[in-house]
């Protein structure tokens, strides 16, 4: 067993059809709505829609969006944010819309689909969209048939690509939640992501059979010989590939944290509605309000003195004395 090869066409056929039967669900109409209202007259091909608030609904949560195009100038921005978004995908923004009368947030991404293509692939090091894509998510507003052609195929290829680091990362047997969790381990490890010990775990809750079907599906298409045995799973992979996937893993677990801080830094430029989504996390975490003005919201990083003189001043850096000291 090699890199994931071509899928068989018959059983990615099966993929596929996993995957568009759960696309196509339904979400709560303020999402749909929320949606249609961001895209407006835009040229998107797809908006997709998953995370924490498509687990379980939170009036008061941030939704999560990648919105995919076919240009970095389909979607409305500034040429700097243009070209970021060209060199390290992908560009992050945060909107708020009322719909309904209530307020709704979002952390919206924006990749191209030739973007999307290459981070599903199997030669990439970077493993931020197909560890995302290979886990629940909705298509929640398309462009039309094609496009929605063009997105599944790459989510096929994330969930192809994720199978493989399942089979050869994972334990030499184990049920088909437990190569999950181990693969979600590893590419949290490497994204540099701050999540609890039980994280992987709880994306998994209440979608075993899902997550089963899926990797028993993609590893059929990709030619992988396993053996089953009630819940247990047996990939047959050698001592020699197992020894040449960890080797190109360390090269993924060594990228991947230069990556996210690559990110980090050039969404503090480019993280559109910055401002507003830290206020709001503070906000909701600490109950301090910020009133921001226009020009802080345009000028997050001319005014973090500001800000945080303002956090200090609330008390927020505050040490809270034990009881009895």
């Amino acid at each position: 067993m090699n890199a994931p090869g071509p899928f068989d066409g018959s059983a990615a056929g099966r993929v596929a059809r996993l995957l568009t039967g759960e696309l196509v669900q339904p979400v709560s109409p303020p999402v749909t709505a929320f949606a249609a209202r961001l895209v407006g007259h835009a040229p998107v091909m797809g908006v997709l829609f998953y995370g924490s608030a498509l687990r379980q609904a939170d009036p008061e949560g941030i939704l999560d969006f990648y919105i995919v195009v076919e240009r970095q100038s389909d979607w409305p921005r500034g040429r700097t944010a243009q070209v970021a978004n060209a060199l390290l995908p992908p560009n992050v923004e945060y909107h708020e819309l009322v719909v309904n009368g209530a307020t709704l947030r979002a952390k919206v991404a924006i990749v191209t689909i030739a973007q999307f293509r290459a981070m599903t692939g199997r030669r990439t090091v970077d493993t931020t969209l197909w560890a995302r894509f290979c886990q629940p998510l909705r298509l929640v507003w398309v462009r039309d048939a094609v496009a929605a052609d063009d997105i599944l195929r790459c989510l096929v290829r994330a969930v192809a690509v994720a199978a493989w680091w399942a089979a050869c990362l994972g334990p030499a047997e184990g049920t088909a939640e437990k190569y999950w969790e181990s693969l979600l381990e590893r590419t949290y490890g490497a994204e540099l992501r701050v999540e609890s010990a039980g994280r992987p775990r709880s994306l998994l809750g209440g979608k075993g059979d899902r997550y089963r079907d899926l990797l028993i599906a993609a590893w059929t298409a990709s030619g992988l010989s396993f053996r089953q045995k009630g819940a247990v799973l047996r990939p047959e992979v050698s001592d020699s590939v197992r020894a040449r996937a960890l080797r190109r893993w360390r090269l993924r677990d060594t990228l991947g944290r230069p990556l996210n801080i690559a990110r980090l830094a050039k969404g503090a430029f480019t993280f559109t509605g910055g401002a507003r989504y830290v206020a709001w996390k503070i906000r909701r975490h600490t109950g301090i309000e910020l009133a921001l003005t226009p020009f802080s919201e345009r000028h997050p990083l001319i005014c973090l003195p500001w800000l945080l003189w303002t956090l200090r001043r609330a008390g927020l850096f505050r040490r809270t004395r034990p009881p009895g000291a």
